[in-house]
């Protein structure tokens, strides 16, 4: 009984070592949330999608040998000991951070060529769908797209001779841990920007004046009243020329029968800058109702009836020929006869009168 109530008890020792070992009590000092920030500007980071969440993470042997050059891996003035020693000591002061949350481990798992396939065949079925209502493109984008393909293949086979890169997703790491490798570690630490505070304190200083907008100088009431109302006409303005290209477009279109499409300022309500909105100023095109296939099929039937007309031309033209080569046959007949019997007359028969 006794050698088992001393098992549980050293379970639950290591158990409760263990939890305060993952989650240390101590909040990080200001040495470690400097490391930290000068880790995440001078090691290399990329970014990637861990869970479905955008996130930054670093290489665990380019981090070890960034530190190793910096200003803690060197001795200070008064000759003090630096930092970092060696790799193992940098290895454990990042695991002490990996254990109060600025990163955490996680692992790479190579994407399969079927994932990607999968997912390339779901992008296109949407595309398909999204797709599905708009009319077929001229057969001279058809064309390009040839042309494309073919370039690309060939780029392809010029890129089979280079090292091909694989693609890799992450997922948590059982062990979390710090391991000096080629592992990867996702950053949990996000320091706020010095700039989102001067914006905050920024809209906080607007929001105090507006509330004191009474104990303002009567001048400057006056040229913030000038102020709202030109900006509300300018409003106005943009609105009754949406509305006004609207109606331009909709009366030509519906006098046109659908053929003539004039847009004033195209990009008005499009997803550009200011300026860009208003250039460029009109945008006109011309639509035939037929569609190409059907031209087609009509230059195919005119191409036709003329190959047609040629061919009977040059049966015609044979049959005057072969007429042609007949009576000179009968007049060579002849004139070899009249030789013959040596008169200058030919016998004909009665049923040819």
């Amino acid at each position: 009984m006794t050698s088992k109530v001393e098992k549980r008890k050293v379970s639950k020792a290591k158990k409760k070592d263990d939890v305060e070992v993952m989650h240390p009590t101590s909040k990080p000092t200001s040495e470690e949330i400097a490391v930290a920030k000068w880790i995440k500007a001078n090691v290399p980071c990329k970014k990637t999608k861990f869970l479905s969440h955008s996130v930054e993470y670093f290489t665990a042997s380019k981090a070890v040998d960034k530190l190793l050059t910096s200003s803690w891996s060197s001795p200070g003035k008064n000759k003090e000991e630096p930092l970092f020693i060696s790799r193992e000591s940098v290895v454990q002061y990042l695991d002490v951070l990996l254990r109060k949350k600025f990163f955490h481990r996680a692992r790479k798992i190579p994407v399969s060529e079927q994932e990607l396939k999968a997912r390339s065949k779901k992008k296109e079925k949407k595309k398909e769908k999204e797709d599905g209502g708009k009319k077929e493109k001229p057969e001279a984008e058809e064309e390009k797209k040839g042309d494309d393909g073919e370039s690309s293949h060939a780029e392809e086979k010029k890129d089979k001779g280079k090292k091909e890169k694989r693609k890799i997703r992450l997922d948590m790491h059982l062990e979390q841990i710090f391991v000096d490798g080629n592992d990867a570690y996702v950053w949990i630490y996000d320091p706020i920007p010095y700039y989102y505070w001067l914006a905050g304190g920024g809209v906080v200083l607007a929001v105090v004046a507006l509330c004191l907008f009474p104990l303002w100088p009567p001048v400057v009431r006056k040229g913030v009243y000038y102020l709202s109302i030109g900006a509300a006409g300018f409003l106005m303005f943009i609105f009754g020329l949406a509305v006004l290209r609207v109606l331009i477009f909709c009366l030509l279109w519906l006098v046109s029968m659908g053929r003539h499409h004039l847009w004033i300022f195209p990009n008005l309500t499009e997803d550009v800058g200011f300026f860009a909105s208003f250039w460029p100023l009109w945008k006109y095109e011309c639509r035939d109702k037929e569609s190409p296939s059907k031209k087609d099929k009509t230059n195919n039937g005119k191409k036709k009836s003329s190959d047609d007309e040629n061919e009977e031309k040059a049966e015609e033209s044979g049959g005057e020929d072969t007429q042609l080569d007949n009576v000179e046959d009968t007049e060579d007949k002849s004139e070899t006869e009249s030789e013959q019997t040596g008169k200058d007359f030919e016998i004909i028969e009665k049923d040819d009168e």
